[in-house]
């Protein structure tokens, strides 16, 4: 009678369901495993040793650092060139219309030479003087200069020989005994050379 009656009870107890069972059990919940269980993973690459990587740091830095000193002097140095280049260009930008204007003051000269052969005052050598005067100081103000030659050594960064003739005195040998054009400078640059006859 005693097993009806546990069987009876028994019965009355549903088994529980899939679904019920998850909700107790956390969804996170991972199988436990023992550390033993896993292997110990060997270092596949063994590390540097600390002496040899700063050897190789500072190898790199070495070549950086030398990089960046060339590309600095270089870019220094290009910015003073042009620089140099932008001053120069200032001082002769003029160059091409002062050299167009050198004729016209040979004129001037040749006017005034030729005047100066009479004696008496003259308006017109007057007039002639002062426009020349007027112009040359103008020319002169734009760093126009004139290239001395008369009686000085010859120099072929400054003169151009057009004739060789015997020197009138031992000491004119290889020195300038006359001059058929002037030559002019500008800003320390020569833009005519000196037309000149060299006694030898």
């Amino acid at each position: 009678m005693k097993i009806f009656g546990n069987m009876g009870k028994q019965s009355k107890h549903k088994p529980e369901s899939a679904e019920a069972v998850n909700e107790k059990t956390p969804v996170n919940a991972q199988p436990e495993t023992n550390e033993t269980d896993i292997p110990a993973q060997e270092n596949v690459t063994k590390e540097q040793p600390a002496e040899e990587l700063c050897g190789e740091l500072n190898k790199k830095y070495d070549e950086l650092n030398d990089k960046y000193l060339r590309l600095y002097s270089d870019f220094d140095n290009y910015r003073k060139r042009v620089i140099k280049e932008k001053i120069e260009l200032s001082k002769t930008a003029s160059e091409e219309v002062i050299t167009g204007l050198l004729p016209v003051l040979d004129d001037f000269e040749r006017a005034i030479n030729a005047f100066a052969e009479g004696d008496e005052p003259d308006p017109v050598k007057e007039g002639i003087t002062l426009i020349y005067n007027k112009f040359r100081n103008l020319l002169v103000q734009k760093g126009l200069a004139e290239v001395d030659a008369m009686e000085q050594a010859f120099d072929t960064d400054f003169h151009e020989a057009i004739a060789n003739v015997p020197a009138p005195a031992e000491a004119l040998k290889n020195k300038i005994i006359d001059v058929t054009q002037k030559g002019y400078t500008l800003n320390g640059k020569v833009i005519r050379f000196a037309k000149v006859v060299v006694g030898i």
